[in-house]
């Protein structure tokens, strides 16, 4: 990148993660606050409750596409496109995005300079697509942020539909697969998030506790034990079921799916 900035890392704000272009900036000090809630913000801080920032650098060979409104500023020669082809094209995004509770047009940035993104109070966690295999992975409904623009968006459906809408879970997800960086809004942190390698396996998860899996895996939401009676002796009902040779990404403490932070671009 040829502009030049400074003061856009600093004692109080650093690069915590970094996979290509794709860098993750964490304000470990906001001393931008006033005194009625310098309190909170204090013990916010030391509990690691802190706002980052997604940047993403373009050279003029890629481009990034955002979440829409997901965009705080950008500089260089940097302009942004619907990446809408046609009516066609326009209609499916509207479909993709009523599916899966994702923004319909995602803006996508070209040229050559640096884009910063809306501050989280969410985790940010970046994922090599093409790690995932010819398949790629699909993802929890809400935590899309961007993407390398080679990325494909696919819908993915679970298997068993009926049991999805009686144990409240959504019906599809985000597939991503092809070459380039994901960025998803996570409510923890990587580090701990538990990986769950299955080779020709199964996976049974209480509750939205899966943040993305392989979408070779076959995804069915079902009862806990083979029988009505049993299900409900053991207190658990359905479970999210996955089957096949994978990996999930699996939170071990809150679900996936849960608001608990508030993100300003939302």
């Amino acid at each position: 990148m040829s502009v030049k900035l400074s003061n856009f890392t600093n004692e109080d704000r650093k690069v915590i993660a970094q996979l290509a272009n794709f860098s993750v900036l964490e304000h470990y000090k906001d001393q931008s606050v006033a005194p009625g809630n310098a309190m909170t913000e204090y013990f916010m801080a030391e509990m690691g409750v802190r706002r980052r920032q997604l940047f993403v650098d373009l050279d003029g060979t890629n481009s990034l596409v955002t979440q829409a409104g997901a965009m705080q500023w950008l500089i260089g020669d940097v302009s942004a496109t619907t990446g809408v082809k046609g009516v066609g094209d326009l209609f499916g995004k509207m479909v993709k995005g009523a599916v899966t509770k994702e923004s319909a047009i995602k803006p996508e940035y070209v040229g050559t300079g640096r884009i910063v993104l809306e501050p989280t109070y969410k985790y940010i966690i970046l994922q090599d697509v093409a790690e995932w295999g010819r398949d790629g992975m699909s993802i929890e409904d809400g935590m899309f942020l961007a993407c390398d623009g080679r990325v494909e968006h696919k819908i993915a459906a679970r298997t068993n539909l009926s049991s999805a809408i009686a144990g409240g879970e959504g019906l599809f997800n985000l597939s991503l697969r092809g070459r380039g960086i994901a960025a998803l809004e996570s409510n923890v942190p990587a580090s701990e998030l538990i990986t769950a390698e299955l080779n020709n396996d199964v996976l049974k998860i209480d509750g939205s506790f899966a943040v993305c899996w392989s979408t070779s895996l076959q995804f069915t939401v079902e009862r806990s034990s083979k029988t009505l009676i049993g299900s409900a002796v053991n207190g658990e009902g359905l479970v999210n079921v996955f089957r096949g040779t994978g990996k999930v990404l699996l939170s071990p403490t809150t679900p996936s799916t849960a608001s608990l932070f508030r993100t300003t671009h939302d």
